[in-house]
């Protein structure tokens, strides 16, 4: 290397200069080093916490099911008929035949708001916005009954060839041929009555309904007329135990509650947030429950009596 002690005070200048500019530039390539380590820090945090929320379940139902169906901006009801689960909201209704585990869309039932379910010796009934529903391949296909005077059918329910539905437009109605024929019961009441009415199979005059402008009301003359029995305000959706009526959940605006004495008392009851639906199945071993989540209907199931609940899919 050349002597600084050789060289002019011109060259010396210049040879600082470029000393300097030489520091300059390792310094700003570290800046540089530094920069980019810490954008990609930055962004393997962000995905870890992507990551993080989307497998992440809610409190009540641990990890949340993959697989969920799409049935629009409401979700209304879920019911288990024999070995099929449905779901149902304001766009589309889904059918598992696995306990909630894989779903197909039932595409017959698209726009029709399911917002109730009856089963009858002949038929599945379902009522929405549009009017009633008929299939008669055990929920397979569906196909809209024409010869109603009625639509916006809000709350439906029966047992054996007795059905009842509720209507804002028409009030409380009966069938006492499984839906081929009605008659008004209460003009005035049910209006505000909403899901799946119970219909007690020892006694077909006794009906309980979901009522959004209360609670529970319950009917032992056949719909016309009703008292309060209780429960959750605001109360969107309900089932009784089929091996025990007297065994009731209900879900409202305000939570959950069940009683275990035909609505004498009430108690809390702990279900996965933001549960608008609830529905025992057939034989009563085990409850089901539905959250809307965007417009998917999650489900998730419990076999002790709601303790514990899991996501029917992952």
């Amino acid at each position: 290397m050349t002597s600084t002690t050789s060289l002019s005070k011109a060259e010396r200048r210049r040879l600082k200069v470029a000393e300097q500019e030489a520091a300059r530039r390792r310094a700003e390539r570290r800046r540089r080093l530094i920069r980019g380590g810490v954008i990609a820090l930055a962004t393997l945090v962000l995905v870890s916490i992507v990551v993080l929320l989307a497998t992440r379940g809610d409190d009540a139902g641990g990890e949340a099911p993959a697989s969920a169906p799409t049935v629009g901006g409401d979700l209304h009801t879920v019911t288990s008929i024999e070995s099929a689960l449905f779901v149902g909201g304001h766009d589309a209704v889904a059918v598992s035949h696995d306990d909630g585990q894989s779903w197909q869309q039932v595409d017959s039932l698209d726009g029709a708001d399911a917002m109730g379910w009856a089963v009858t010796p002949d038929a599945v009934l379902v009522g929405g916005h549009p009017g009633l529903f008929r299939s008669t391949d055990d929920g397979a296909t569906f196909s809209q009954v024409s010869d109603v005077s009625f639509t916006d059918v809000h709350a439906l329910g029966g047992t054996g060839t007795t059905v009842y539905l509720a209507s804002p437009e028409a009030g409380l109605l009966a069938s006492v041929d499984g839906g081929e024929s009605w008659e008004v019961r209460n003009a005035e009441a049910g209006r505000s009555f909403m899901g799946t009415l119970l219909v007690d199979p020892r006694d077909p005059q006794r009906l309980i309904a979901p009522d959004m402008s209360g609670a529970l009301a319950v009917s032992t003359d056949g719909g016309s007329s009703w008292e309060s029995l209780g429960g959750p305000q605001g109360a969107m959706a309900a089932d009784w135990n089929p091996t025990n009526p007297d065994q009731i959940v209900a879900v409202g605006m305000d939570g959950a509650a069940r009683t275990t004495d035909g609505g004498a008392t009430w108690q809390d009851f702990d279900v996965p947030n933001g549960t608008s639906a609830i529905a025992y199945t057939d034989e009563g071993k085990a409850l089901f429950a539905a959250v809307l989540q965007g417009e998917q209907a999650f489900t998730y199931r419990s076999i002790d009596d709601g303790v514990t609940w899991t996501a029917t899919a992952s």
